[in-house]
């Protein structure tokens, strides 16, 4: 299989180097690749050179450049080859992405990152929405991948669940970070930590993940977080609690800088 990787940083070289390893033909673009690639990655000069061959194309970049991509490659795309729109942004924009790409009859798959990726790379859980969502499901079988089925969907389907998703653990692990953050400050930390813990099932060790999962990748998720509210306010609903997530995400990445 053909695979064009559109944005090379943490998920996206991840994702190469696991395909690539899996023997598959693998090349990509990013304008300012910083990560290690496997010897058979290869490194092209442009998002349209990546996608023009491809059978498959990924595109994992910033939601904030994922509609400028959609219009650099919307001349070249074809329509035996399936577009996956993987940046994580609400389901307007990825609706959006569609529709520059429809004239070209590409199949858009949207689909969704399901968890962090750095533990399982390629065989991280995604979530699969669109017209074309079940055929896409039969045409990556070959590479064993952990992809669920949004049944009857649309594009957006995907992008939807997963930020809904993010409004209770990003949540949850905010108030995780406020609360030890408090206890150290009052000297009581073992005291919050058995608080916390009561709640979550006794696992001590998953307090530890919250917090520093929520410091490693701050910036993404108030990104993510970003999108959420976004998404909320376009449905008509206040997003008090998810602006404090994204607030409390800015003021970890602040602090880590």
């Amino acid at each position: 299989m053909k695979i064009a990787i559109l944005g090379l940083g943490e998920a996206g070289s991840r994702f190469a180097n696991d395909l690539a390893e899996k023997g598959h033909q693998v090349w990509g673009y990013d304008p300012n690749p910083v990560y290690k690639l496997h010897a058979d990655v290869q490194l092209l000069d442009s998002n349209p050179t990546a996608v023009s061959q491809a059978d498959l194309i990924l595109s994992v970049n910033l939601s904030s450049v994922s509609i400028q991509i959609a219009q650099e490659i919307a001349s070249v795309t074809k329509p035996h080859q399936y577009f996956c729109e993987m940046n994580t942004s609400g389901p307007q924009k990825k609706i959006a992405i569609a529709e520059i790409l429809r004239p070209s009859a590409v199949r858009v798959i949207d689909l969704a990152i399901m968890a962090p990726v750095p533990p399982k790379g390629i065989l991280t859980p995604f979530l699969a929405a669109g017209e074309y969502a079940p055929e896409f499901l039969d045409f990556v079988k070959p590479l064993a991948l952990d992809i669920s089925l949004v049944e009857n969907s649309v594009i957006g389907d995907a992008a939807t669940r997963k930020l809904l998703r993010s409004i209770v653990y990003k949540g949850i692990a905010a108030v995780i970070c406020e609360a030890m953050e408090a206890g150290e400050a009052f000297g009581m930390e073992s005291y919050i930590r058995g608080q916390i813990s009561s709640l979550i099932g006794g696992n001590n060790e998953l307090i530890d993940r919250f917090v520093e999962g929520s410091r490693t990748h701050a910036l993404r998720r108030m990104h993510e977080m970003e999108a959420v509210i976004e998404m909320l306010e376009n449905q008509g609903v206040e997003p008090i609690v998810t602006r404090g997530t994204r607030d409390n995400l800015e003021k970890l990445l602040t602090s880590c800088h």
